[in-house]
């Protein structure tokens, strides 16, 4: 399983950015699969969870009404469209996969996730 990101940049507080992650020797549609991201000094923070089986997308608290997480089933890539972007959401983001196909319950920790990318850098300057 590899999965691989992009989309990550700089922008401005209050703009948006769109991170994208596209899989090989996966299917997104199948499984519970989302993104994590950490914050210089901090610890790695669920940001959201989507199944498609289930037909369940779950945020965390900090991201809540700012990002949407979606996926493309044709193209099997997943996506986080940033809205409203805050200094506070700088931040390296990685796209996670499990091998089960509910969320972990309040997005749990990085320890529920299989299936790591490399991660992309988001920077938002005030």
């Amino acid at each position: 399983v590899q999965l691989v990101e992009s989309g990550g940049g700089l922008v401005q507080a209050g703009g948006s950015l769109r991170l994208s992650c596209a899989a090989s020797g996966y299917t997104f549609d199948d499984y519970a699969v989302g993104w994590f991201r950490q914050a210089p000094g901090k610890e790695r923070e669920g940001v959201s969870c989507i199944s498609r089986r289930e037909g369940t997308t779950v945020y965390g608290t900090s991201v809540q009404g700012r990002f949407t997480s979606t996926i493309d089933s044709a193209k099997n890539t997943l996506y986080l469209q940033m809205d409203s972007l805050k200094v506070e959401d700088k931040a390296f983001y990685n796209c996670v996969a499990t091998k089960r196909r509910t969320c972990p319950t309040f997005l749990g920790g990085p320890q529920k996730y299989d299936y790591w990318g490399q991660g992309t850098q988001v920077t938002v300057s005030s």
